[in-house]
């Protein structure tokens, strides 16, 4: 037989021996989601899967005695209780401080319920004197049952501390929850006061905005209290322990801010969903809040409107025109005028502007180097044509015609049907349209500026 090792690790094997029949709650839900996301890669075909195999060990984190040796197997015996797994691990006397802990949990959304889960497998304040204090101010939406996995369809609109700890004390009955839907802030620190904060053994973040968590850590700095910050932001993801006198601070750093995506880029080569996403909304929040924000504006403070105007001269004939025309000519009188201003807007957005663009930007156009111009990150789009038995269409139509009848406060029938949305649309005629000619439209951004 070869000898595979040269010299062999007898303290490493009786740990790993010793520890074998060891079941730790946060490592199965780090390494759950990671074979579920490898699954879930060779199930689509969308991404490779990891090939090798993976290996992770915390050995770092594996208490010792006074003397710095490995904790007795008596320590590490089990008591017959639902952590004996953890016991095998961390030992009896971890296990205790566990249960006693004061814990702060500020957000119990995505991250917050993960936490609520763990914690309550692990038996975090579940003992004499341990207490889960968890706030959160939001109400539970449709939006989040798909990913904040302690809430049901029957919870809408119940608020997201009591509904989150109550699933996690279902869980573990021993769990010592106390709720609030108090926002953290400067203006909220008669409830979370100094002498409040330094009474717990910590703090976890579980935030989705920077506002607060930048709040919350400062607080801790100056409290000196642990946090366990974790938090969301888009796409991105942060986890950092913070530790008084022993590491840097949430506020210590920043992510570098990102660039900004071009307004030509947005609105005539997109070429990510991003782009299209925050194309959709930009146009959302300027046909039914930005335009409406104006009219009022003028209908109630002409002066403060035309201030406002002056500050940005080059929005001013845009805003000017689009007030008087939800004031006059494209103000309706029914839920039928809505549905024939959605089709006449899906017509200019999907249609004719795609026709101009291809006008000025033929398909077969070089841009100054000779290369064409339609290449790379530069994508060709196809003008759409209205189809009535396409529901991505129709969907668009009714969508946009409630949003309008909204805005000018017209009662919508309880039941929008297709029949209604053709009936509607047969009765109105769309223009051909025909692509105009010196209409500029920048190709970049130095054009756009």
């Amino acid at each position: 037989n070869s000898q595979l090792v040269e010299e062999i690790d007898e303290v490493l094997i009786r740990t790993v021996a010793m520890q074998s029949r060891g079941q730790l709650a946060p490592m199965m839900s780090v390494l759950g989601s990671i074979t579920a996301q490898e699954a879930l890669k060779a199930i689509s075909g969308k991404f490779m899967p990891v090939r090798q195999f993976f290996m992770y060990d915390a050995l770092e984190c594996l208490p010792t005695d006074a003397d710095g040796k490995a904790l007795s197997p008596e320590e590490l015996e089990g008591e017959c209780s639902r952590y004996d797994g953890q016991i095998a691990c961390f030992g009896k006397t971890f296990q205790r401080k566990l249960e006693k802990l004061q814990y702060f949990l500020v957000g119990a959304g995505a991250i917050g319920c993960e936490m609520l889960k763990n914690w309550a497998m692990m038996g975090v304040g579940a003992g004499e004197g341990g207490t889960i204090h968890c706030t959160d101010m939001d109400v539970i939406e449709k939006s989040n049952l798909n990913r904040q996995f302690l809430f049901r369809p029957e919870d809408i609109q119940k608020l997201k501390s009591d509904t989150a700890c109550m699933r996690a004390k279902e869980m573990n009955p021993h769990l010592n929850v106390q709720t609030y839907s108090t926002k953290m802030g400067p203006d909220t620190e008669d409830v979370f006061d100094d002498d409040w904060i330094e009474a717990l053994d910590g703090v976890c973040n579980a935030l989705d905005n920077v506002q607060a968590r930048t709040y919350m850590d400062q607080r801790c700095v100056y409290l000196q209290r642990p946090l366990l910050e974790s938090g969301t932001l888009g796409t991105k993801g942060n986890v950092q322990v913070v530790i008084p006198h022993i590491t840097e601070s949430y506020s210590s750093s920043r992510d570098p801010p990102e660039k900004a995506i071009p307004v030509c880029t947005l609105k005539n080569f997109p070429n990510a969903i991003e782009h299209t996403i925050q194309w959709a909304r930009d146009d959302f929040e300027g046909v039914f809040k930005q335009t409406f924000d104006d009219a009022n504006t003028y209908l109630t403070s002409p002066d403060k409107f035309f201030e406002a105007l002056e500050q940005q001269p080059t929005m001013a004939a845009g805003a000017i025109n689009n007030v008087r025309s939800v004031l006059t000519s494209e103000r309706p009188a029914n839920f039928r005028d809505c549905i024939q201003w959605a089709r006449r807007r899906f017509q200019d957005l999907f249609h004719n502007q795609i026709h101009q663009l291809l006008f000025n930007f033929p398909l077969d156009m070089k841009d100054t180097q000779g290369q064409p111009f339609w290449a790379g990150a530069k994508r060709p789009p196809t003008p759409v044509i209205f189809d009535e038995t396409d529901t991505m269409h129709t969907d668009f139509v009714i969508a946009a015609a409630m949003l309008r009848a909204k805005n000018f406060v017209l009662a919508v029938p309880a039941s929008v049907t297709l029949d209604l949305v053709r009936d509607s649309i047969s009765k109105m005629k769309i223009p051909e349209f025909a692509p105009k000619q010196g209409v500029k439209i920048a190709a970049n951004e130095a054009e756009e500026e």
